[in-house]
């Protein structure tokens, strides 16, 4: 093993889902001097990124800046507006879906778990864990809760689990056909700031995330965008709660202040990764993730494995699942990658541990990051005698190449390539 003060010569590549690659101006932001938390500068910089993060979640309404983990989010969104006892619809689209459902029985909450039953016949693995969030089993379900008991539904918008992006849209439309009073919850601390995420478009009362996905920063920030029923059903949710609550937190807000010690230096890295993604524009970011995840599902294909998401409808701009042919294990197989080429990938958790691996393409990337990254899988598969139908560097470098022509032919501007929309 290597020691701790010891790395590999040349960079590391981190091609998981997160924690994503830091950029080098956010880390010399977050160098600069800690400042007073309760001084005049403090506060310009705390009216900054709060607007700033309203800007990211399209959202008028308060966000909710947490120096927590994302679990400390998904804590926050329950506890503020729910009561012990309370009866919660949640939808089973992987591992994060199936954590957040235990933390709310943790705090005492009835969440019932829907799912589409059986497993895969191509790979064997859960249906419901290759598939986005089915918006009329929401429907069918609250329909038959004719006394409202359900008070809230959650769900992943973006499962990191598997690489499937739900459509939340779909679920405030299922909600609302129902014609019921329930809450929508929604997890998206992997999808804000790489895929299109919409908070009072699509009428979601609390969206959680973290800073260290597409918002390009350490962990250690935690977010809850908060409607104006999620506000007001916080006056009556009876979950004990302190440090999470929001009453306290939006009022000091105002000011740009906190009503306990923030973490001054990440909001310097915040305040940076807000700069870099509104200068480039929020449709261009979506754009650019889109275009690399086309490239990496491309090399997936021609290597001839599947892809963990089996509707090409909700394939995850974040992330791609790539699952290894029976008899290899996915594991051991990242182990190798990882020790000779000094490449993270993300392994598979809960009900996929050993079928797949997860190749992040979000954050501090670009085009020759992904095809050493690709290279890298490439070559792992070679050395662990896996047979491989064709070369995915291949396939990514052509279409790579064959998106910059088509940009440079148009002038910069938009181009359409199949189902994939290109920005300059």
């Amino acid at each position: 093993m290597i020691p701790l003060h010891q790395h590999p010569s040349g960079r590391h590549f981190l091609q998981i889902p997160g924690p994503s690659p830091v950029p080098d101006r956010i880390l010399r932001a977050m160098s600069l001097p800690t400042i007073d938390h309760r001084g005049p500068e403090f506060g310009r910089l705390g009216l900054k990124v709060l607007s700033g993060m309203q800007q990211i979640f399209r959202t008028k309404h308060p966000v909710v800046i947490y120096p927590a983990s994302g679990t400390g989010a998904w804590e926050a969104a329950l506890v503020n507006t729910l009561s012990p006892g309370d009866a919660l619809l949640m939808y089973e689209t992987g591992h994060f879906a199936t954590l957040w459902k235990k933390l709310a029985e943790r705090l005492g909450l009835r969440p019932e778990f829907l799912a589409v039953p059986g497993t895969d016949a191509a790979t064997g693995l859960p249906w419901s864990w290759r598939r986005g969030v089915q918006a009329e089993l929401i429907e069918a379900r609250l329909r038959a809760d004719a006394g409202h008991a359900i008070k809230a539904v959650c769900v992943v918008h973006n499962e990191t689990s598997t690489g499937v992006t739900s459509d939340i849209a779909a679920v405030r439309r299922a909600i609302d056909a129902a014609g019921h009073p329930a809450l929508l919850m929604v997890d998206s601390i992997s999808g804000l700031a790489c895929a299109d995420y919409r908070h009072d478009e699509w009428g979601v009362d609390v969206t959680v995330s973290g800073s260290q996905k597409g918002l390009m920063l350490p962990p250690g920030i935690s977010f809850n965008a908060i409607s104006p029923r999620a506000l007001e059903a916080s006056k009556s949710a009876k979950l004990p709660r302190s440090f999470w609550a929001w009453d306290e937190i939006v009022e000091m807000n105002k000011t740009g202040y906190w009503p306990y010690t923030p973490n001054t230096n990440l909001l310097y890295g915040l305040s940076e990764a807000l700069d870099m993604l509104l200068e480039q524009g929020l449709e261009a970011v979506f754009a650019r993730h889109q275009r690399w995840a086309e490239g990496v599902r491309g090399a997936v294909r021609a290597w001839g494995l599947p892809i963990q998401c089996a509707d090409a409808a909700v394939y995850s701009p974040v992330l791609t699942g790539v699952i290894t042919p029976q008899g290899v294990d996915a594991d051991a197989l990242r182990k190798l990658i990882h020790e000779r080429f000094d490449l993270s990938l993300g392994t598979g958790l809960g009900k996929v541990k050993g079928r797949m691996f997860r190749i992040g393409h979000l954050g501090d990337c670009n085009d020759l990051t992904l095809m050493a990254a690709l290279a890298g899988v490439e070559m792992g598969f070679r050395l662990a005698g896996v047979p491989l139908a064709g070369s995915g560097v291949q396939a990514a470098m052509a279409y790579f190449a064959a998106t910059i022509l088509a940009e440079t032919a148009t002038g910069g501007k938009a181009v359409t390539d199949g189902n994939l929309r290109i920005e300059s």
